[in-house]
């Protein structure tokens, strides 16, 4: 049986997948505010530094996986702003960086990131911010966003969540990644029923926002559906998979992009294999 680090495995998706983890049997290091094996705060740069010395104490070097779970949706107020991208993004980056030896020694370890299909469905972020986190200048992206006023905590979760899932797709191949054994992909959810979204159906507002987004197969996913998602990305199974971004959110991606995939093929890189292999197949 295998050790996984879990964050956000007090709530929600974090801690059904905790929860299917230990029902198979594995070690699970949870990962929260409250209720878990390791209590920290995500959102200050010594509470992530705790965090990721913490567990790696406590798996004693090698982990077999790790599920980054822990997020902080669209708070109101612009002095929220912060927060959501401290969580987010570098509550992500910064505890894998950390772990990374640690998945390394395992040979064949799996990493799940819980993303969003906000990656593809708000258009309106701003790329400098984007830009901004994924140089590690979380003062920068800040200032970007808070431009925005109201909109500022909105377009900071759809903001945190499309670099995080930059920075994995940049990561995922590289030889200290990829080369040293590491999978790394993230689910892309929809509307599941966390304790945020039922604390936005609890607010009349909102909650007419929130029926209004178009998830064509109907209703609401559920953390168990998500959870059982992760637990095939960590298992055997998922050897060749490196690098995707999976989304499950009932349809609502295909919805706004039926047409819109793939984008920006062919690259030139790709034109560059495509000849090669080619030619190759003509000698």
């Amino acid at each position: 049986m295998g050790v996984y680090a879990v964050t956000g495995s007090a709530s929600g998706m974090g801690r059904a997948a905790a929860e299917k983890l230990r029902a198979d049997g594995h070690n699970v290091i949870g990962v929260d505010q409250r209720d878990a094996d390791v209590v920290a705060d995500l959102s200050t740069p010594r509470g992530r530094s705790n965090a990721a010395a913490a567990v790696l104490d406590r798996a004693d070097g090698r982990l077999d996986g790790a599920v980054l779970a822990a997020g902080v949706g669209p708070l109101p107020g612009a002095e929220n702003v912060g927060l959501i991208l401290s969580v987010n993004y570098f509550g992500v980056t910064e505890l894998l960086d950390a772990w990374r030896p640690a998945l390394a020694a395992a040979k064949k370890a799996k990493v799940v990131v819980v993303a969003s299909n906000s990656t593809t469905t708000m258009p309106m972020v701003p790329n400098r911010a984007v830009r901004a986190l994924l140089d590690g200048d979380l003062d920068r992206a800040v200032r970007t966003l808070r431009l925005f006023r109201s909109a500022a905590t909105s377009l900071a979760y759809g903001g945190s969540k499309i670099a995080v899932a930059r920075w994995l797709r940049r990561n995922a191949v590289r030889p200290e990644w990829a080369g040293a054994g590491i999978r790394l992909n993230a689910l892309a959810p929809g509307a599941i029923l966390t304790p945020l979204l039922e604390r936005q159906l609890a607010t009349p507002r909102e909650a007419r926002t929130v029926r209004a987004f178009p998830v064509p197969v109907g209703g609401f996913g559920s953390p168990d559906q998500l959870a059982q998602w992760m637990v095939f990305m960590l298992s055997d199974a998922a050897d060749f998979l490196c690098g995707s971004v999976v989304f499950v959110d009932g349809g609502s991606d295909a919805y706004f992009r039926a047409d819109d995939w793939p984008t920006r093929v062919p690259t030139r890189r790709l034109v560059r294999y495509g000849l090669q292999f080619w030619r190759g197949s003509r000698r």
